[in-house]
């Protein structure tokens, strides 16, 4: 079978299609955004290389690969010591920037596996078939996740509620 290679056009496609998404779930790797981005235009770059034929590119794939850089990212700077950020990397529609923080630091609670599910089909809109492929588990496997990371996130966001209730009562 004859493998098209992807042109220029259509990498940047997918990166404007995916890169945001692709970025939020390189963070969740527990990177900073920055060495995010990186992450996610390394695999851009690769794609440009010519290496890879449009049969191979999905969202799947690019998640896959994101998360591959991630984690060779994080073991080979285990013994560096991150600094501390309040970076903003998440953005709320009406510009309400304590939402933005309480969803970025309740996303950084969740379990690695959770968190990766939740960003790749709510900041993505992936379908759970997608996101069972783009980590490399099955849909039973990969629905739970998403189902518990939900709970989760409605447990801290009623009980940020609740606090700010109380405060402002």
């Amino acid at each position: 079978m004859d493998r098209k290679r992807l042109s220029e056009r259509e990498v940047l496609s997918h990166y404007e299609r995916h890169g945001g998404p692709l970025t939020t779930y390189a963070w969740s790797f527990g990177l900073d955004f920055a060495l995010a981005q990186d992450a996610v235009e390394q695999v851009f770059l690769k794609l440009l290389s010519g290496e890879h034929s449009s049969l191979e590119l999905s969202a799947g794939y690019l998640y896959r690969a994101v998360r591959n850089t991630c984690l060779n990212r994080r073991r080979d700077t285990v013994r560096e010591v991150p600094l501390e950020s309040r970076a903003n990397w998440l953005v709320h529609p009406g510009g309400d920037r304590e939402a933005e923080f309480a969803l970025q630091g309740a996303l950084a609670v969740l379990p690695e596996q959770q968190r990766e599910v939740v960003i790749m089909r709510l900041w993505d809109g992936m379908s759970l078939e997608e996101v069972a492929a783009g980590t490399a588990t099955s849909v039973n496997t990969a629905a739970p996740r998403y189902r518990y990371a939900l709970q989760k996130l409605r447990v801290a966001f009623r009980a940020r509620e609740s606090r700010e209730g109380k405060a402002n009562g």
